[in-house]
């Protein structure tokens, strides 16, 4: 198996038994005028983010890695959002947002909306899997645990927005479950800062998981294509 230079050490991966994850890649957390922009979070660093996850999903569909996207998005009656009991209502952003200003209610992270639209540099191409969640968390009332242990997937590659929180969530939630997380570091940010980002990092590095960066995991995806 392809040994990695990942910190805090170098790990082991067998990429015939790895996925690419694509944490909410959409409108909503990158682009201008979407669900974070609008909350107020700076969006400067998305644009590189999206274009490094890019070369990182091309080469893996070229070495046979699957890809799995991750899409936050709700029903247009919120009836998957929780309910006035969950607390899914109060601080997840959009459900927030359009809880507190009528002109956004319908519009943020509703299925079918451009906001719950993945980005379109980033468009899931044929053979990729893309998951619906309505949670932090991409296990959550979801298919994807089943959808990884189907394909054999021990090692998961994390990429997305934002990573302290839908991705650190998710990942924090793979590790429970006994696959192998690995954050790829300069392809994620977070909603809050640099600092914000470090956090996730460390809590990653310390207890969940490992951190690669894109051109160590692309020198392998190469290799394995070769």
């Amino acid at each position: 198996m392809p040994r990695l230079t990942a910190k805090p050490e170098p790990i082991e991966v067998n990429l015939a038994h790895s996925a690419v994850i694509v944490v909410d890649m959409q409108n909503a957390f990158v682009s201008k005028g979407g669900t974070l922009d609008i909350a107020g979070i700076d969006l400067g660093d998305a644009p590189r983010v999206a274009r490094t996850i890019g070369t990182v999903l091309e080469a893996g569909r070229a070495a046979g890695v699957p890809i799995i996207y991750l899409q936050m998005a709700y029903k247009a009656d919120l009836s998957d959002t929780g309910g006035p009991r969950s607390p899914n209502c109060r601080k997840e952003a959009a459900l927030h947002l359009m809880d507190q200003k009528p002109e956004w209610k319908g519009k943020l992270l509703i299925e079918g909306s451009w906001d719950s639209a993945l980005v379109d540099e980033l468009a899931a191409k044929p053979g990729d899997l893309v998951i619906t969640k309505t949670r932090y968390s991409g296990f959550v009332g979801t298919t994807l645990d089943s959808q990884l242990r189907t394909r054999g997937i021990q090692f998961l590659f994390f990429t997305g927005i934002a990573a302290n929180v839908c991705v650190e969530s998710t990942l924090r939630h793979a590790f429970f479950l006994d696959y192998w997380p690995i954050l790829v570091s300069d392809c994620t940010m977070a909603a809050g800062g640099p600092e914000v980002l470090a956090a996730t990092i460390f809590n990653v590095e310390s207890f969940f998981g490992w951190t690669v960066t894109s051109d160590e995991l692309r020198a392998h995806l190469a290799a394995r294509e070769a």
